[in-house]
């Protein structure tokens, strides 16, 4: 019995590849696709679709994949299978804790996309190599590790927005946005926003 697949991607191109890719192998169909995250919806239609897993872009428009994941997760559905060309730690972070079971890079090979989709319906963890080892690093240093809602400020000041404006897009006070500019400069060995900035896209936190 083959894996049945939902393939989303924006790119129609690469949704064309990926989906020849995937159907090449015997034991796995694409039974359906999307260009936005979207399309998850159908999985809890009235005449939903059987799907095994759901392989998932991230940058999309409209509906993510983070929230795309989300959804599903949210909905009992089918184990999510994140593949992407983004590697940051904000992006694989946010995936991980959406709910996602595997997190894989574009530029793997034929055979891991193959064996990460089957291990993904089996219900075991897949990380591309790039990704395991910087969640290992992570792990290795939890004091310098920044906690999601950090990345999340990190993301903001990137944009060059002030502290009022972290505190009216996150929700929060401007003296709390204050606490976690401080303990953002501890982590990183910074003491502004300019080189928080700069550290953390080095370090592919953002």
């Amino acid at each position: 019995m083959s894996i049945k697949v939902m393939l989303i991607d924006d790119h129609p191109v690469v949704r064309a590849g990926l989906r020849a890719i995937l159907d090449s192998f015997s034991d796995i169909e694409v039974v359906a696709e999307g260009s936005s995250g979207a399309a998850v919806d159908r999985l809890f239609a009235p005449e939903s679709l059987a799907v095994d897993v759901v392989v998932c872009d991230i940058q999309m428009p409209g509906v993510d994949g983070i929230s795309a994941t989300r959804r599903v997760r949210d909905n009992d559905g089918p184990p999510v299978l994140i593949l992407t060309t983004y590697d940051t730690e904000a992006d694989i972070i946010a995936a991980v804790e959406a709910g996602a079971l595997g997190y894989l890079l574009k530029d793997s090979p034929e055979q891991v996309l193959h064996d990460a989709v089957v291990a993904t319906v089996e219900g075991r963890r897949t990380l591309s190599p790039e990704v395991a080892g910087l969640l290992a690093e992570r792990v290795g240093r939890p004091q310098q590790a920044l906690s999601a809602r950090e990345i999340e400020i990190l993301q903001a000041l990137a944009t060059g927005a002030s502290n009022k404006a972290l505190a009216q897009q996150l929700f929060i006070s401007e003296a709390t946005v204050k606490t976690h500019l401080i303990h953002v400069y501890q982590k990183l060995g910074v003491d502004n926003r300019t080189a928080a900035v700069t550290a953390a896209r080095e370090r592919k936190l953002i």
